[in-house]
């Protein structure tokens, strides 16, 4: 597809548009933040590069891809008893590139939808898993709970999933977390951080993106801005502001 992409939505533009797995969850967060961010072009503050966490997944990457070459199980998956192996596809390098990923062209709304995968594996019945590495530092057992990061991290696996099928591929339901704990009860750094990895499969379902990616773009293709979340913490502090400063 020979065709530029605006960086802002124009909804008289013929161009598709491109709205990445990252900026579906920014509209399911905040329909205004989202709308003032594609639409108007005022994005939210940048947040700091977590510099460990990529690091941690380039090195995954490094390890799984070896196994991804000679067609073998990670030991991590032997241990898990996960009946697959990483998915060697001529794609994989470009569906894991950031701002390239995993693309879909949705006719219906002129909108190309994209994300950049950690990982795919592939089981003996020739269903694709999608795979997403995590890492953190906690006390305790890693578990997916039911928190707003957690709940992000489900939805992050069912676009993927959701842009494998599009994209003509049969893909389980299943996925998996690679999740990476650093461990902070040692006597002393000594110049080396330790980890505990575990696996976390999650069944997932993308019912919900279709109806998403519509409701999204009448987001944007709208001329009144929406309202905002009622948790949505960059509103609270925007109003909050405007109300100090509009005081005389």
């Amino acid at each position: 597809m020979n065709k530029k992409y605006r960086s802002i939505f124009n909804p008289d533009s013929n161009e598709p548009f491109k709205v990445s797995r990252s900026k579906i969850d920014s509209f399911l967060n905040c329909p205004r933040c989202f709308y003032l961010d594609r639409r108007l072009g005022i994005s939210q503050p940048s947040m700091p590069a977590f510099t460990l966490n990529v690091a941690v997944d380039a090195l995954l990457k490094k390890e799984f891809d070896i196994h991804r070459a000679n067609g073998s199980k990670h030991p991590l998956m032997e241990h898990y008893g996960i009946n697959a192996v990483p998915f060697n596809h001529e794609n994989i390098n470009k569906w894991r590139e950031n701002f390239v990923g995993v693309q879909f062209f949705h006719e219906k709304t002129n909108l190309l939808i994209f994300g950049a995968v950690d990982d795919i594996w592939i089981n003996s019945r020739g269903e694709l898993h999608v795979v997403d590495y995590k890492a953190t530092s906690k006390e305790g057992e890693i578990e997916l709970e039911n928190t707003k990061w957690h709940n992000q991290y489900r939805r992050q696996i069912e676009v993927y999933q959701w842009l494998l099928r599009k994209n003509g591929f049969k893909v389980s339901d299943l996925g998996y977390f690679v999740y990476v704990n650093g461990k902070k009860d040692r006597k002393a750094f000594d110049g080396k951080l330790e980890f505990d990895i575990k696996i976390i499969p999650y069944e997932g379902s993308d019912a919900w993106v279709d109806k998403t990616i519509g409701d999204l773009h009448n987001c944007l293709i709208s001329d009144k801005i929406p309202d905002a979340a009622p948790d949505c913490e960059f509103c609270q502090y925007r109003k909050a502001a405007n109300n100090v400063e509009n005081v005389k």
